[in-house]
């Protein structure tokens, strides 16, 4: 034992060292605003796309996605596949090229900014600005929850310590070094990552006898599904849910099209695309993204669900059971009960690795917001000239914000608050960004209109319709006298079905009604775009 908490101790401290050195090279190789805020535009394809899988890949997928499928099943390899297809290679190809090219064509340096300077508005930078500032901790807040959890269940030390080591560690980096201190350090954390799940993978079928022992075993578990969850719709661990059912809408709309959709709208992912200089980058950073997404989703979902086989095998309990009902302490029960104890240290590398990585761009995406977008842009108009500084200011802010978050969030938040924030990205942010790069005649009124309306029918769907936040919330108890306003199949509809149609169809009808954006202007952002 004193053997393996010293061995566990070196390799942490080892790590550590890289992690500040990386950090430090990216202090170093800052030189200008554009290195702390889009790191040069001239990154290496590579590192491009592990930085982006890395930041796309944290603690919520692993350890909340990881115990969603525990306590859901194999249906949520559906959400792997969506992030490949949509994440990865839809991002890359289809929209990162003109996102690339628009961003440098206006200079923007943010996500944020890029729909301001298309759309000549500084409304929509401030307000896309805040909009991020103020929901974003909620998702920095539940990566914080996955790292802490699992340090704490594997070195058995505080939670509180371990969220605060986690956030004073990260924070050092970011705030000096910018984005070329991010993207290093999730270059390496993303190697680490990658043959960490490998091992998972394998270590999990050795334990279960084989694949097919191991999948025909949990087939075999149908039965075993607590009558709850049967009641909802829930038909085994490798069977889909019941058509219609709540779980079945819990899976498909909230989880793998909240997710799914919403990452094309991350304003996390956007600004990586503008830190490349040509796209041959962007398309030589999809062969390496696609495999690395591969290996982080499908394995953590298909290691969740298995580990209810293991679980039963070895206790006569299912998952959920053996974690005492929480979701997100599935994965972590997982490791440590049936990996090897130097496995165990390797994989508690890999999630910090993951939860750092994730963290470390949510700062500085929260500080641009804050500081840059909302401050310095829309409140003082663009008057100040430290960006830079301002930045850090907002980034110290929303890292407060994000630990306070870390604190009082419930049990079995990851999952939930992943799609959450993702759904509202969607709705607020995705017909706009799609009208700013592929479509000329959207207009600054249409864009606007669109915004407004995705961001407050998204909220107001979640506060007043879909059950599942309505009902806790109890926003619509109070001011209605009922859980929520409409019932029956509405109320399991997530947000994101309803509310960005409705922003995309705002967008078209308001931007046709109104007058276009000067032809110079156009010409302008669209310059080398085809």
């Amino acid at each position: 034992m004193v053997l393996n908490t010293a061995i566990l101790g070196i390799t942490v401290l080892i790590y550590l060292m890289v992690i500040f050195y990386l950090g430090w090279l990216g202090y170093k190789r800052t030189k200008a605003i554009d290195d702390y805020m889009v790191a040069g535009r001239n990154i290496h394809p590579y590192i491009l796309a592990l930085s982006y899988g890395a930041t796309f890949i944290s603690t919520s997928a692993i350890v909340g996605f990881g115990g969603a499928a525990g306590a859901l099943g194999m249906g949520l390899l559906w959400l792997a596949l969506m992030n490949i297809v949509v994440g990865i290679f839809i991002a890359f190809v289809i929209f990162g090229s003109r996102t690339r090219k628009m961003g440098k064509n206006l200079q923007a340096v943010t996500f944020p900014e890029l729909l301001g300077k298309r759309f000549n508005s500084r409304f929509i930078q401030g307000f896309s600005g805040i909009l991020i500032g103020i929901f974003m901790p909620l998702y920095t807040g539940i990566v914080l929850i996955g790292g802490a959890r699992f340090v704490e269940t594997t070195l058995g030390i505080n939670y509180d310590v371990a969220l605060m080591i986690l956030t004073i560690i990260v924070a050092a980096y970011v705030i000096t070094g910018g984005l070329i201190a991010v993207m290093y350090t999730d270059a390496l954390q993303g190697a680490l990552m990658f043959v960490g799940m490998a091992i998972l993978l394998v270590f999990t079928y050795i334990r279960l006898g084989g694949v097919v022992e191991a999948h025909q075993a949990l087939t075999n578990m149908a039965h075993l599904v607590p009558e709850s969850l049967v009641k909802g719709g829930h038909m085994g661990w490798t069977a889909m849910p019941e058509f219609g059912s709540p779980i079945w809408w819990n899976l498909i709309s909230t989880l793998v099209l909240g997710v799914g959709i919403g990452v094309l709208a991350q304003p996390q992912l956007v600004v990586r695309f503008m830190t490349v200089k040509d796209d041959k980058a962007l398309n030589r950073a999809v062969f390496v993204g696609g495999p690395f997404i591969l290996m982080m989703t499908g394995v953590a979902f298909t290691v969740g669900a298995l580990s209810n086989a293991y679980f039963f095998q070895k206790k006569d309990m299912i998952s959920l059971a053996v974690a005492g009902g929480n979701t997100d302490l599935i994965i972590p029960e997982f490791i440590n009960s049936a990996m090897p104890e130097m496995f165990v240290v390797l994989f508690m590398l890999v999630l910090l690795a993951a939860a750092m990585s994730t963290l470390s761009s949510q700062y500085h995406t929260m500080g641009t917001a804050i500081g840059h977008d909302f401050y310095r842009q829309y409140v003082k108009k663009g008057k100040i000239s430290h960006t830079v500084d301002v930045t850090k200011i907002g980034i110290a802010l929303t890292i407060l914000a994000s630990v306070v978050l870390a604190y009082v969030l419930p049990i079995s938040i990851i999952a939930p608050a992943t799609s959450i924030f993702f759904g509202l990205c969607a709705a607020a942010f995705l017909p706009m960004y799609i009208g700013a790069i592929f479509w000329k005649r959207m207009t600054k009124e249409g864009a606007i209109a669109s915004m407004l309306v995705g961001t407050f029918s998204s909220l107001s769907w979640l506060a007043f319709v879909h059950a599942k936040e309505a009902a806790p919330l109890g926003i619509s108890q109070a001011l209605f006298g009922k859980a929520t306003l409409l019932t029956g199949t509405w109320t399991m509809v997530d947000p994101i079905l309803v509310a960005t149609p409705l922003a995309m169809l705002t967008g078209i009808v308001v931007s046709l009604f109104t007058n276009p954006i000067a032809r110079e202007h156009l010409e302008k952002c669209f310059d080398k775009i085809r």
